[in-house]
């Protein structure tokens, strides 16, 4: 019986001893699980858990826009013109009309020229240069009475070749610096041999005007139009083809609108007005001046050129009447229309005639 006994007791104690390992076992398991995740480096479990960060980029910062380059009107022919190029002074000349003179050299490139009386019922010109200024000019020939209230309101430099010294001494009385065939700025003036003599004085353009550059801009002469199609005239004036004009008995000149150049084209006596090139002279505006004559100094007539009078303005195909001004010798002339409002030149060049008014002078708008 006792052995029985012994093989029950150690039958009850072998599971007991099986379920201590057993829990031992698992103990220790988890032990060595937990052991090892709190031996982890901090910084893998950080670095596996943590969202990237991106990385600010650089704003780029927007090249801002060029201001256009300002601009101005050109003072003598009201064409846009950079602002920075309005330097120097204007050049004006008096240039001999003589048949032995023409062609003349430079005349078409002239921005404004005026034509006048002279004596024996003949005309010169006083012409401005300064948008477009040629290597020469010419021929030059002597100083008129009239000609200190034509030039002042240009101011810069005049070139001419002499005169009678009371007409001299009034053209050096103005502001504006005097260029003298034989005087101090001969340097510029040559006698070419392509003309008979007094018809062949010509002038160094450039190198004249260069050598007065510190001399201000001229001002502007007359009002000018955006468009040539806003022009005064070619706005509101009336068709006509152009004018037939008279300076004397002998001296006629024409202008004839001419669609396919949008110019006026000009012709002296009967015959086509040439340039240097064969081609004929012309023009975007004529203005057309009746002017008073002074007979004071005998033989040799001077324009009033201060005054008001009626003035007939012809632009694109038409022909606008108008009221001209000019109240000082420094003043430029001033063209108004019935209403006092400025008449509107297109921008480019200008012939102006100043015709006598009587002594056998005329204007006809045809």
């Amino acid at each position: 019986m006792i052995p029985t006994a012994r093989r029950r007791a150690t039958s009850s104690r072998a599971p007991r001893r099986r379920f201590v390992i057993a829990a031992t076992s698992l103990a220790i398991s988890l032990s060595a699980v937990l052991a090892g995740c709190a031996g982890a480096p901090v910084a893998d479990r950080t670095s596996a858990a943590a969202t990237p960060t991106a990385t600010p980029s650089e704003t780029a910062t927007p090249t801002p826009t060029p201001e256009p380059p300002a601009t101005a009107l050109s003072p003598l022919r009201g064409t846009e013109v950079l602002a920075d190029s309005i330097t120097g002074p204007a050049l004006t000349a008096k240039i001999d009309n003589h048949p032995a003179a023409r062609p003349q050299v430079g005349l078409e490139r002239a921005d404004i020229v005026f034509e006048e009386l002279v004596e024996g019922g003949l005309t010169r010109y006083v012409a401005a240069w300064y948008s477009d200024v040629p290597e020469q000019i010419g021929p030059v020939r002597s100083i008129r009475p009239m000609d200190p209230d034509i030039v002042s309101p240009f101011g810069g430099v005049i070139a001419y070749s002499g005169g009678q010294q009371r007409f001299v001494d009034m053209m050096v009385a103005t502001n504006v610096h005097n260029a003298i065939h034989g005087g101090a700025d001969d340097a510029y003036m040559f006698r070419t041999r392509t003309k008979a003599a007094p018809h062949n004085v010509l002038v160094e353009a450039q190198r004249l005007r260069a050598a007065y550059a510190g001399i201000a801009p001229p001002a502007q002469q007359f009002a000018y139009s955006a468009r040539p199609q806003t022009a005064s005239a070619a706005a509101y004036g009336s068709p006509a083809a152009g004018f037939d004009l008279s300076f004397s008995p002998r001296e006629t000149r024409s202008w004839r609108w001419d669609a396919a150049s949008t110019r006026y084209l000009r012709a002296q006596n009967g015959v086509a007005d040439l340039d240097a090139s064969g081609a004929q002279l012309g023009a975007t505006n004529v203005v057309v001046v009746s002017v008073d004559i002074d007979w004071a100094y005998g033989e040799i007539p001077r324009t009033v050129m201060v005054g008001s009078g009626t003035a007939w303005i012809a632009t694109g195909g038409k022909v606008v009447q108008a009221t001209w001004t000019k109240p000082s010798r420094e003043a430029p002339i001033a063209l108004t229309n019935a209403y006092g409002m400025p008449i509107y030149l297109a921008p480019g060049n200008t012939w102006v005639e100043l015709v006598p008014a009587g002594y056998g002078g005329a204007v006809g708008v045809v």
